[in-house]
C-alpha cells in the first residue's frame, strides 16, 4: 500500500473517530441535563445540597464530552456510565403517593361504579367559588343513566397565551344535565405550577368528575382565563365509550397513583390515551401537545360544525361574557351554550 493510500485510510479513520465522538457527545448532553434536573428536583435535602449534586453531574457530563477527544475516553466513559446508572436506579425508586396535604380542590379522587347502564360516581366536585381562596366545598355522590347520554362538548381554558390550554370534557344527558371531567395536577397546599418541575415526578395526576358551574366557572369567572366551548359531532355510543374510559382511568388512579408529566401524561395526552384505549381512531398530532391549536385539529377531523369557518367557530366559542352574566345560576350550562354552534343541529339538551 503506497503512502497516499495509507494517508487516505488514516484520514478516514480519524474522521470516523471524530464523528463517533461527536455523536456520543450529542447523546451525553441530554442525558446529563436530565440527570442534573432530576437531582435538582427530587434529591432529598436542602436546596444547597440539591444544587451541588446537580452541578457536579452537569460538570461530569461536560468533562466526559471533553474526554471523548482524548486517550482517556474509555475510563471517563466508564465513570460516567456508572454515575448515570446510579441516578437511573435511584430515579426508579421514586414512586407516587396516595397521601398528602392536598389542596382542597384536588383532595379527593373520583371513583365510579358501573352497573349495566347505571353509572354511580362518588366524590363529584361541586364547589361554590367566590375567589381562589374563598369557596364552599361540596363533594357529592351522583347517579347517571348512560342510556340518556346524548352529547359531548369540549372546553379549552387558555391560561398562558394562545399556545396552551386546560382541556375539559363535558358529557350531556337528557334534561340538560352535564357531567364534566377534568384531568389535573394533584398539588399539595401552597405548591405552585411549574411545567418543568412536573416533568420530574413532583406531582401526581388526578381525574375529577365535576359540575360545570364548578370547573368552568372557576376559570372563566374567578381566574379570568379565556374559556372556549366547542360542541362536538360525537355519536352517543362513542361518547359513552369515552366516558367509560374516564371511569376506568379514575378508578385506576384511585387504586394506584401515577405521576403527572407536563409532556407525556397531562390533561390532553391522557385523553388521547383514553380514546386509543377504547378503540378510537384519533391520530396523533402535534396539536395534542400544543393544545391551544386543538380546535384546528378537530376541525380537520370533521368533529366541529363545518357550516362555519374555523375562525368563526373560534370567535363564537368564547363564553367568558356569558359565564360572567350567568354567575352561579342553576341555568349556567344552558346560558353559556347560547350561540355556540352545534354540528348536531340541536342544542344537545
Amino acid at each position: 500500500m503506497d503512502a497516499k493510500a495509507i494517508g487516505l485510510l488514516t484520514g478516514r479513520r480519524i474522521a470516523g473517530g471524530i464523528a463517533a465522538c461527536l455523536l456520543s457527545a450529542l447523546a451525553i448532553l441530554p442525558f446529563s441535563l436530565w440527570a442534573a434536573l432530576a437531582l435538582w428536583f427530587q434529591l432529598p435535602g436542602p436546596e444547597a445540597l440539591r444544587a451541588v449534586a446537580a452541578g457536579l453531574f452537569a460538570l461530569l457530563g461536560l468533562a466526559t464530552i471533553v474526554a471523548l477527544f482524548s486517550r482517556r475516553r474509555w475510563a471517563v466513559l466508564a465513570v460516567y456510565a456508572l454515575a448515570f446508572g446510579g441516578v437511573a436506579v435511584w430515579w426508579s425508586t421514586i414512586t407516587p403517593s396516595a397521601h398528602g396535604d392536598w389542596a382542597p380542590s384536588v383532595a379527593r379522587q373520583t371513583t365510579d361504579v358501573v352497573d349495566g347502564d347505571i353509572l354511580t360516581i362518588s366524590d363529584v366536585r361541586d364547589f361554590d367559588w367566590r375567589s381562589e381562596s374563598d369557596f364552599t366545598e361540596r363533594w357529592e355522590k351522583r347517579t347517571y343513566d348512560l342510556r340518556k347520554l346524548k352529547t359531548l362538548d369540549l372546553f379549552l381554558s387558555y391560561w398562558s397565551g394562545p399556545y396552551m390550554a386546560h382541556f375539559i370534557m363535558s358529557f350531556g344527558f337528557e334534561g340538560g344535565e352535564f357531567l364534566t371531567w377534568s384531568i389535573e395536577v394533584r398539588r399539595e397546599k401552597g405548591a405552585e405550577y411549574s411545567p418543568l418541575a412536573d416533568a420530574f415526578k413532583t406531582d401526581t395526576i388526578i381525574v375529577i368528575a365535576t359540575d360545570e358551574r364548578d370547573v368552568v366557572r372557576v376559570r372563566s369567572n374567578i381566574r379570568k382565563e379565556d374559556v372556549r366551548l366547542y360542541r362536538l359531532a360525537t355519536p352517543p355510543d362513542r361518547a359513552r365509550e369515552l366516558l367509560l374510559g374516564y371511569v376506568e382511568d379514575a378508578n385506576a388512579l384511585a387504586a394506584r397513583p401515577a405521576f403527572y408529566n407536563s409532556i407525556t401524561d397531562n390533561c390532553t395526552t391522557a385523553v388521547w390515551r383514553i380514546v386509543r384505549a377504547v378503540g378510537g381512531t384519533l391520530p396523533f398530532d402535534w396539536r395534542l401537545i400544543v393544545n391551544g391549536y386543538l380546535p384546528g385539529y378537530l376541525y380537520d377531523l370533521g368533529a366541529l360544525d363545518k357550516n362555519y369557518s374555523l375562525a368563526d367557530l373560534e370567535s363564537l366559542a368564547r363564553i367568558d361574557d356569558r359565564a360572567q352574566k350567568a354567575g352561579d345560576s342553576p341555568e349556567f350550562s344552558r346560558l353559556i351554550r347560547e350561540g355556540v354552534p352545534s354540528p348536531r343541529g340541536q342544542d344537545g339538551q
